[in-house]
C-alpha cells in the first residue's frame, strides 16, 4: 500500500494529478519491475505519462525513440515545465548544431537528463551509438510503434533497425507505445523489437463522444464542406486531404468564402509549419487543411470536427486522424467523403511497387472500403478492426445507426460462404471466395481447378455486393476471421462451424452502393445532392427539354442535372449569378441562361422566396489559372499528354480539367490530337453514340460501345461532342 502511495505521490509531485488514468499505474509498475511492456492506448489516453513518470524515478536516462521532430520539441518543453531543471529532458536530432549537441551530452553525463528523445535516424549514427554505450540506460521507449510494421499506417523502414542498435548500446527494458494497432501490427511490433513476452496493456478504442459519418463524394464537395463549417462557425476543425496540391487549393477556397483557414503539409518549411500549428492551438485560425503530416502529438483538446476530403489509405490512419476530435470528451464530428473513383486512384498509385508492398496496401484499402460501404454501425466496424467487440446493436452516434437500413435474412448465404471457404481449404481471400460463388472462371480459379468444386457458381443468383456484405458482417459477428500471419485469408471460426451444422437466423443490412446515382465521370456531377426546391427543379427540367427540342441537341448539352439542382437551391436571377453555378461558365450563361434566369426570378416573386446569398461558393482566381493555360496550350495544338506532363497531372486528371472547361461553355478544338491517336471511323462511332444518347455517362457509353473503345477515347470524343454541340 505504501509503495502504491509513493507512486501516487510522485504523480502529484511532478505532474500535479491526484489519480492515474486507466491502466497507467499498472503500465508504470510493470516497467519499474524491469519488464518489457506493450501499450495500446487511443489518442488522448495519456500514453506519454507511461514513460515520462518512470524516467524521473529510475536510475539513468530513458531513451524515447520518436518519429517527429516537432513532437520531440513539444514533449521536451512540457517536461521542462514540470521540472526545475532545464536539462531534465533533451532531444537529439538533425536540427541541432554541434555546440547544442555537446550541451546535451554534457547534461546526460552529469546525470541531469532523465529523458532523451531521439529520431530513429539519429539513434543509428555511429558517434551517438558510441556515446550512449557509456551511459546508464534506464529503459527504451518506442513511441508511435506502429511505424515498425509495414501493416501499420505510417511504416518507416528505419524503425526496423531499432533492435540491433539497442543490442549495441546495451540491454534495458523496452516499452512500445501506439494509439492504433491491429493484432497483425501488434505481433509485428513485438517480433521486430525482440520482445515476444512483453505484457500487453490494451485500452478500449471506443470514443463514445465521436460521431462518425461517411458521405458520397461529389463535385459539390467544396460547397458541402463550406456549408458544414459555416453551420459549425467558430469551432476548431481539421480537414485531411491526400495531396499537397489539394491542401493549398482547398485552404484558398475556404479563405475566399470567409473561413479562417490555413494549409499545412510537409512541403512547407518548418518555421511556416510551426507558425500554423501555433496559430491553430492559440485559436488565431479555426480550420487547418492538412496532409497526414499534421496532427501527431498535437495537444489541442477542443477540435470539434475532423473532415476527410479523401479517404485515407488505411483504417488505422483514419482512426488516428479522427481521434484528434473531441479529446476533452466534448463533441467531435468525424465526416469522411468517399468515392469508388478515389479508391481506384489509390490503387493506380501502387502500380510499379514491389508485389509484397502492393498486396499489403491493397488489403488495407479493402478494409477502408469495407468500413465506408458497410451499412453496419460505424463504431462496431471500427472496434472490430482493432480486435474489440462492441456489444450494442445501435450506438446512436453514427450515420448508419441514426438512419438504419432494413435488415434481410442471409442465413443460407452465410452457409454458402462457409461451405466455399472450407471447400478451398481456408487458403483464399474474400475476392476469390466471391468469384467461386459467382462461378467466374478466372485464371487463378482455373489454375487451382476450383471450377470443378460443387460450390462453384452456387451463389450466381446474388449480386457481388450482397456477398461482400455477408462476408463483412460475418467477420464482425465472429463466424469468420482473417488469418493473422497471411492477412486477408478467410478462416471459419468454431462459431462458424457450429453455424453450418445448425444454422440460426443471420440478418444483414446491404452495403451502400457508392456507384448508385453517382455520375462522377462528368465534371459537374452532384450524385447525392438534391434540389432544395423540387417544384422549381421540375420547371427548369421542362424548360431544358423544350430548348433541347428547339435546338436539336440532347438536354444535358444545355445544362446538366446537378447544375439545375444548384439553380433550384441558390436561385440565381442574373447571368452573373448564374456563373456561380457549377458547370456554368460565361459562354454557357450567355448562350442559354437568360430564359432560366427569367423563370427563376418569376418563381421567386410568385412564391415570395428569400434567396440564400450565403450558399454561393466563391471560387478563387488561382483555380482558373491552370484552366487558362490549358486552353492556351490547346489553341497552340500542344499534344494533350504533353500538357498533362507539363502541369504535373496524370492524363485522367487533365481530362477532368478539359471536361470542366467545355461543360462550362468554352469551345475547344482537340481534332489535332484525336487525328494523331484515333482511327476516324472509331471516333465517328463514339460521336454518333453521344448524338443519339439521352445520357453522357461514360459507364453507359462503355457498356453500349463494347471493349473496342477505351475510357480515355470515349472521354476525348465526348469533349469534342460537347464542345461542338453545346458551345
Amino acid at each position: 500500500m505504501a509503495e502504491k502511495l509513493n507512486l501516487t505521490n510522485t504523480l502529484k509531485k511532478y505532474f500535479g494529478f491526484d489519480t492515474f488514468k486507466g491502466d497507467q499505474e499498472q503500465i508504470i509498475r510493470n516497467l519499474l519491475d524491469g519488464n518489457d511492456t506493450f501499450v495500446l492506448m487511443p489518442t488522448g489516453g495519456g500514453k506519454s505519462l507511461c514513460y515520462q513518470l518512470p524516467s524521473l524515478v529510475m536510475e539513468g536516462v530513458a531513451i524515447v525513440i520518436s518519429p517527429l521532430i516537432a513532437l520531440m520539441k513539444n514533449q521536451v518543453d512540457a517536461m521542462r515545465h514540470y521540472s526545475e531543471e532545464d536539462g531534465v529532458a533533451h532531444f537529439l536530432n538533425s536540427s541541432l548544431n554541434k555546440s547544442a549537441i555537446d550541451q546535451v551530452k554534457s547534461d546526460i553525463l552529469s546525470g541531469k537528463t532523465k529523458l532523451l528523445y531521439v529520431a530513429p535516424e539519429s539513434l543509428t549514427k555511429e558517434d551517438n551509438v558510441e556515446f550512449l554505450k557509456n551511459v546508464k540506460i534506464s529503459f527504451y521507449a518506442v513511441d508511435e510503434a506502429h511505424c515498425i510494421s509495414e501493416w501499420g499506417h505510417d511504416f518507416r523502414p528505419e524503425y526496423r533497425r531499432i533492435r540491433p542498435i539497442i543490442n549495441m548500446i546495451g540491454q534495458a527494458p523496452i516499452i512500445a507505445l501506439t494509439a492504433t494497432a491491429t493484432q497483425k501490427v501488434r505481433e509485428d511490433i513485438k517480433k521486430i523489437l525482440g520482445m515476444p513476452d512483453a505484457q500487453e496493456f490494451k485500452s478500449s478504442f471506443n470514443r463514445p463522444n465521436l460521431y462518425y459519418e461517411v458521405r458520397r463524394k461529389t463535385n459539390d464537395i467544396d460547397k458541402d464542406i463550406i456549408k458544414f463549417i459555416k453551420a459549425n462557425s467558430g469551432k476548431s476543425g481539421i480537414i485531411y486531404c491526400l495531396s499537397r496540391k489539394k491542401v493549398e487549393e482547398l485552404a484558398e477556397i475556404l479563405r475566399a468564402n470567409g473561413i479562417n483557414a490555413s494549409a499545412y503539409h510537409a512541403g512547407m518549411d518548418s518555421s511556416a509549419r510551426s507558425a500554423v500549428q501555433d496559430d491553430f492551438i492559440k485559436e488565431n485560425i479555426d480550420v487547418i487543411v492538412a496532409t497526414i503530416a499534421f496532427g501527431m502529438g498535437i495537444d489541442k483538446p477542443d477540435v470539434r470536427f475532423v473532415i476527410h476530403y479523401d479517404m485515407p489509405k488505411s483504417l488505422e490512419g483514419y482512426y488516428q486522424e479522427t481521434g484528434r476530435a473531441g479529446r476533452d470528451g466534448g463533441e467531435g464530428q468525424c465526416v469522411a467523403f468517399y468515392s469508388n473513383k478515389d479508391m481506384q486512384k489509390l490503387r493506380k498509385f501502387m502500380q510499379g511497387k514491389p508485389v509484397s508492398e502492393k498486396d499489403v496496401s491493397d488489403e488495407l484499402l479493402k478494409e477502408t472500403e469495407a468500413y465506408a460501404e458497410s451499412s453496419v454501425c460505424r463504431r462496431k466496424s471500427l472496434l472490430h478492426y482493432f480486435g474489440e467487440t462492441y456489444a450494442q446493436e445501435n450506438c446512436r452516434n453514427c450515420d448508419n445507426c441514426l438512419n438504419p437500413k432494413k435488415q434481410v435474412e442471409a442465413k443460407d448465404s452465410l452457409c454458402a460462404v462457409i461451405e466455399t471457404i472450407m471447400a478451398v481449404k481456408e487458403n483464399f481471400k474474400s475476392d476469390y471466395i466471391i468469384n467461386v460463388l459467382l462461378g467466374k472462371e478466372t485464371s487463378e480459379i482455373l489454375a487451382h481447378r476450383h471450377e470443378d468444386l460443387e460450390v462453384f457458381g452456387s451463389g450466381e443468383g446474388e449480386d457481388e455486393k450482397v456477398w461482400n456484405a455477408v462476408i463483412r458482417q460475418a467477420l464482425i459477428a465472429g463466424y469468420l476471421s482473417k488469418d493473422v500471419e497471411n492477412y486477408g485469408l478467410l478462416k471459419v471460426t468454431p462459431a462458424g462451424s457450429k453455424f453450418l451444422k445448425k444454422p440460426v437466423s443471420f440478418k444483414i443490412v446491404e452495403d451502400t452502393d457508392f456507384d448508385e446515382e453517382e455520375e462522377d465521370e462528368a465534371p459537374v456531377r452532384g450524385g447525392g445532392s438534391c434540389a432544395v426546391d423540387p417544384a422549381l427543379y421540375s420547371m427548369l427540367k421542362d424548360l431544358r427539354k423544350k430548348m433541347s427540342k428547339k435546338l436539336d441537341v440532347p438536354p444535358y448539352v444545355i445544362f446538366q442535372d446537378p447544375s439545375l439542382e444548384a439553380m433550384a437551391t441558390t436561385y440565381p436571377v442574373t447571368l452573373e449569378e448564374l456563373q456561380n453555378i457549377p458547370g456554368v461558365g460565361a459562354g454557357k450563361a450567355k448562350r442559354y441562361g437568360q430564359e432560366f434566369c427569367v423563370l427563376i426570378k418569376k418563381h421567386c416573386e410568385e412564391n415570395e422566396i428569400e434567396r440564400p446569398e450565403d450558399l454561393r461558393v466563391r471560387t478563387v482566381a488561382n483555380k482558373s489559372k491552370i484552366k487558362v493555360s490549358i486552353i492556351q496550350a490547346i489553341d497552340r495544338k500542344v499534344a494533350l499528354d504533353d500538357i498533362a506532363l507539363s502541369k504535373g497531372l496524370d492524363f485522367s486528371e487533365l481530362l477532368d480539367e478539359v471536361e470542366a472547361i467545355v461543360y462550362s461553355g468554352t469551345r475547344l478544338n482537340i481534332d489535332y490530337f484525336l487525328a494523331e491517336i484515333m482511327d476516324e471511323d472509331h471516333m465517328l462511332d463514339i460521336y454518333d453514340y453521344f448524338r443519339e444518347s439521352t445520357t453522357d455517362k461514360i459507364d453507359d457509353a462503355m457498356d453500349e460501345l463494347g471493349d473496342d473503345y477505351t475510357e480515355d477515347e470515349i472521354r476525348l470524343v465526348r469533349i469534342k461532342f460537347i464542345s461542338e454541340m453545346a458551345n
